[in-house]
């Protein structure tokens, strides 16, 4: 028997990839959530809990070795399946976009989770998780950089309900402004048009169009231990219209996943040196599974680098790390 793994919210769209996941190497998955409907859909033994009653979590987690909780929008589950897993002594990991959502774990949670011994990476995901990793990578030997570059080429973004639902939360706690990381700190602005350039990504993506300060949870995972005052993130402008149109993914193949290809180019400046690394693979909610999964993997085998909240770069050997999601997930460094 392998270990015990609770996956919150594991009857939703990336929590069927952890499951499968999960099991496809060895975990035992347990399904966890409220409606035991959907739970037995999964085929599996389960757990029904909710956030809004701790009992049931506690019941939930009890002999399990590890909780990936993907259940958004985040700002509504974290801390209460954060909290638990600190009842339960257990590491927690999370497959949360949200910024503000991923900004009040590191907020509320970093002393409890020290003072516990327990491991709590939020954002282990295609956002947040991915471009921490890379980025930690390009840095390589430096200690500090003046600029840390985030641009997604995605060939489309057909968002999970999940995903519509964690935007309106977002929307709210933000009140219609925006938010980017410069001068060191995350700043809160005016809504407006948002800048547009050109970025010229990797063969065979190529030269695209993009948006300047969509923010994405980078901004709030590179920084937590990267000497970088400058964090920007980019998304294509053709994504974007699609998440607008709000339509949800379909599935092309066996595994569930969509037709969706991603390029992360990620580009870190210290002075006139540049450093770049480029990951591509598809379907971004399909590989949040395998980093969800390796970071739950590498926490029970005790190949961390910190304690309590951390980041993925943080947390892990970034470079080791992405070997391992090979072939879910291609990276390589770029000559400039």
């Amino acid at each position: 028997m392998g270990h015990s793994v609770a996956v919150f919210g594991a009857y939703g769209h990336t929590g069927r990839f952890v499951v499968t996941e999960l099991s496809e190497r060895g975990f035992d998955a347990l399904p966890v959530g409220r409606d035991a409907g959907r739970l037995a859909s999964l085929g599996l033994p389960f757990r029904v809990a909710s956030v809004d009653d701790p009992a049931s979590l506690d019941a939930a987690l009890t002999g399990v070795d590890a909780v990936i909780n993907c259940a958004g929008p985040f700002a509504s589950t974290a801390a209460g399946v954060i909290e638990a897993a600190l009842r339960a002594r257990i590491p927690y990991v999370d497959v949360a976009a949200e910024i503000e959502a991923n900004l009040d774990t590191f907020t509320h949670f970093t002393e409890p989770a020290r003072a516990a011994g327990v491991a709590v990476v939020p954002a282990m995901a295609f956002f947040g998780g991915l471009g921490d990793l890379l980025a930690t990578t390009a840095m390589g030997d430096w200690t500090s950089a003046d600029e840390a570059h985030v641009a997604y080429g995605l060939s489309s973004w057909h968002p999970t309900a999940g995903t519509v639902a964690a935007g309106v939360v977002s929307r709210e706690r933000r009140a219609g402004r925006r938010v980017r990381y410069t001068g060191g700190r995350l700043e809160y602005h005016p809504g407006g048009e948002l800048p547009r350039m050109d970025w010229d990504f990797p063969a065979p993506l190529g030269r695209r169009t993009v948006l300047g300060e969509f923010s994405m949870a980078d901004v709030v995972t590179i920084p937590r231990h990267l000497v970088i005052p400058e964090v920007r993130t980019y998304m294509t402008v053709d994504a974007t219209t699609d998440l607008a149109a709000g339509a949800a993914p379909v599935a092309v193949d066996g595994l569930g996943r969509s037709a969706q290809t991603f390029t992360v180019d990620v580009i870190v400046r210290r002075g006139d040196a540049r450093r770049r690394v480029v990951a591509s693979g598809r379907d971004i909610y399909a590989v949040s599974a395998p980093l969800a999964v390796e970071a739950v993997r590498r926490i029970l085998d005790g190949q961390t680098k910190a304690s309590g909240v951390a980041s993925a770069g943080e947390m892990f050997d970034a470079p080791d790390f992405l070997r391992a999601l090979s072939p879910a997930i291609r990276v390589e460094p770029v000559s400039d």
